[in-house]
């Protein structure tokens, strides 16, 4: 099971941070493997709020719905689900002296026969996920 912790510190305040990764139709703007991202729903984001992303994996378009699955103040987790894997991502967001903090915790689950590939798919998501942190890092240290 993959899995990548990283924290990326921003000049964002953490209100402003949080507003940004909780909506993750801006997962777009950031994260290099994902080439399309929107919202389902509307109104305020909280538990059951839905997002579809296309991500790119090994030249194949993976369609995947992400639903907030946990939500908490300076905290929200998106799930997806499909026939070969389950995505978890946890996003928290908190203030750390003068700077804030985004704490981004993404857990891939294979299922089925890729469950067997498991150890050399590990490799392949860390890449991506180093990817996804350094675009992450681009974008928090835009200032508006």
């Amino acid at each position: 099971m993959p899995h990548v912790v990283k924290t990326v510190r921003t000049a964002w305040s953490p209100e402003r941070a949080f507003a940004y990764m909780a909506d993750f139709s801006h997962a777009a703007e950031w994260d290099p493997g994902v080439e399309a991202a929107s919202r389902r729903d509307g109104g305020d984001i909280g538990p059951g709020s839905a997002f579809d992303l296309t991500v790119r994996v090994g030249g194949r378009r993976l369609p995947l719905r992400y639903e907030v699955t946990d939500f908490a103040p300076g905290r929200v987790t998106f799930t997806a689900r499909s026939a070969t894997l389950e995505s978890v991502d946890t996003v928290t967001v908190e203030r750390r002296g003068d700077a804030t903090e985004v704490r981004y915790d993404a857990r891939i689950n294979f299922r089925g026969l890729l469950r067997l590939a498991d150890p050399l798919l590990a490799l392949g998501f860390r890449g991506v996920a180093d990817r996804a942190i350094r675009g992450l890092e681009r974008r928090l240290a835009e200032v508006a």
